[in-house]
Formats: C-alpha cells, structure tokens, sequence
C-alpha cells in the first residue's frame, strides 16, 4: 500500500490560499484519496473511480 508521502497530492482549485479549507486528492491505482491539507499526516479517504465521480457529480 502506498503511503501519504509518496502520493501526488493535488490541492482543490475551491481552496484558499491563506491556510483554510484546504481539500488535497491524489490518484492511487483504481481509486482517488482525499485529505485535508492542514494534516497531511493524518487521515484519508478512498474513492473508487466511479465513487469519486459521483461524489463530484452531486457537489457541483
């Protein structure tokens, strides 16, 4: 399993430049991870491909 640190992580074009809301995602194989920028460290979410889309889908 990869780790945060090796991942490519991507910060949300919605996000602030101050330090605030900050939401990261990087591509792993078949899924997409999320976390928040302010805790690099700390947990992530996973997403299938087709999950991640929905998710967006229902967002917008």
């Amino acid at each position: 399993m990869e780790t945060s640190d090796r991942l490519v992580w991507h910060k949300s074009s919605y996000s602030d430049n101050n330090g605030g809301a900050c939401v990261e995602v990087a591509e792993v194989d078949t899924s997409i991870a999320v976390r928040d920028s302010k805790d690099p460290n700390g947990s992530t979410l996973r997403f299938t491909r087709s999950a991640w889309s929905r998710f967006v889908r229902s967002t917008r």
